[in-house]
């Protein structure tokens, strides 16, 4: 057993989005061989109410309390500069007193670094071998969003993308290992920063298939429409869940109602498209109408998920494997999901879920879906045996134990900072280490 430092950006419960699933599942991993100490934030209200439950995991538990807007106003000091507004959102000097504390108490094995935000703080404690789990390349994303705005909102996430990515290199540099989500991912982060492609590895995402799972019992939150002496018409439910308060999951139910959900409607006219998921904008509660349900958060996202004749992830930005599209395989439904989401995702395609590109390509797959109930049946059945055979978390999580083992030789003497930013052409003042 060692004693472990974990570092996440936001309070791994309750697994209710994409980061947090899996920051969650690595910290019961991990807790259930080794002491655990969590250094976190709380930037959601909401959530006070679950430290409870994160602190009975954990051996120590440090929470800093994050305001959106206040972090908002303290990255923007990183314009005067050429520094990652990542970093400064989450610098926190009660968390860097923490962790030196932390490690003057307790002789810290390992420091587990979630999300590459959090390393700044492992960089403090640079004589204890650091784990890094990157998950996406962030910085990609952010270069991504670049082409989808315009100025000036390009510009400052082009600035994000390449400032980020000199941060990645460094810190991949720094650490033991780095994970990402995919293989894909994993190339491509080889290829961004190639003298760190030797100690890069993949960790997929898993999924809770007893949780997410077809219950027989569990009652539907879809309504008749109409009903007759011959019996209720029903709606025809199409879902998207997500996390509404996160631009790609924005970006994407916003071009499925303007683009896609029109000629639906117009063949099948019985359609409802729920979009299910906390903090909706006011972008997409302008959505809701008729034929549109804007739900917010529920007490159970499954309910939906099992009763929809069909879910949809048509994310135009997206990196990694999708929690959502698991999840939604593991219920039993059949997928319509982005060509890039699809990639990510070891299943056969048109057998265990359905990848569509254009706005054609999505009316074309969920169209076979509602007219053949049958087909749509057999491939959500097919995609909950694909979750059951190739996505359990304990399998995957289990690629970070050889790191973490008493039996592992020493790392050798991380090499110095300065020397790593001369190598990497990284300028020093960029990534201070004191927060």
């Amino acid at each position: 057993m060692a004693n472990l430092l974990y570092l996440v950006h936001r309070l791994p419960y309750p697994p209710n989005k994409g980061d947090k699933v899996r920051s969650y599942h690595l910290l019961k991993h991990l807790a259930a061989q080794h002491k655990v100490f969590l250094g976190t934030f709380v930037d959601d209200p909401q959530d006070e109410a679950h430290v409870p439950t994160v602190r009975a995991l954990c051996a120590e538990l440090h929470v800093a309390r994050l305001h959106p807007r206040q972090a908002k106003l303290r990255s923007a000091l990183a314009l005067l500069g050429d520094q990652a507004l990542t970093l400064r959102y989450y610098r926190d000097a009660g968390m860097a007193r923490w962790v030196d504390q932390l490690a003057a108490r307790h002789a810290i094995d390992a420091v587990v670094v979630f999300s590459s935000a959090m390393a700044q703080y492992a960089q403090r404690l640079p004589q204890i071998p650091m784990l890094v789990d990157f998950v996406d390349v962030d910085s990609a994303k952010w270069s991504e969003y670049a082409g989808k705005h315009r100025w000036p909102m390009s510009w400052l996430y082009r600035r994000e993308g390449e400032s980020l990515l000199a941060y990645e290199r460094l810190v991949a540099m720094q650490a033991r290992r780095s994970f990402f989500v995919t293989e894909k991912e994993t190339a491509l982060f080889g290829q961004l920063a190639a003298e760190c492609a030797a100690k890069v590895d993949t960790i997929s995402n898993g999924v809770d298939a007893d949780f997410f799972a077809p219950d027989a019992n569990r009652p539907s939150p879809f309504a008749p429409t109409s009903t007759s002496p011959g019996g209720g018409a029903f709606e025809m439910p199409v879902a998207f869940t997500g996390a509404m308060d996160y631009w790609p999951n924005i970006d994407a139910v916003v071009w499925f109602v303007s683009d896609i959900w029109p000629a639906l409607r117009r063949r099948w006219p019985q359609l409802r498209f729920y979009i299910v998921g906390r903090s909706p904008p006011a972008a997409v509660q302008a959505l809701a109408g008729d034929s549109v349900v804007v739900t917010g958060t529920v007490p159970d996202v499954r309910p939906y998920l099992q009763h929809a004749a069909v879910v949809v992830a048509p994310l135009r930005v997206a990196r990694g494997i999708q929690n959502k599209i698991l999840e939604a395989m593991a219920m039993a439904r059949p997928v319509v999901a982005a060509q890039s989401c699809v990639a990510a995702i070891d299943a056969r395609v048109g057998l265990e879920l359905l990848g569509a590109e254009s706005v054609t390509d999505y009316v074309t797959a969920v169209t076979r879906l509602l007219e053949n109930t049958q087909e749509a049946d057999g491939i959500g059945a097919a995609g909950r045996k694909r979750v059951l055979a190739s996505y359990s978390w304990a399998a995957h999580l289990s690629r970070i134990d050889r790191y973490l083992s008493a039996t592992t030789p020493a790392a050798q003497p991380p090499t110095s900072d300065n020397q790593l930013r001369t190598e990497l052409k990284i300028c020093p003042a960029k990534y201070q280490d004191s927060p």
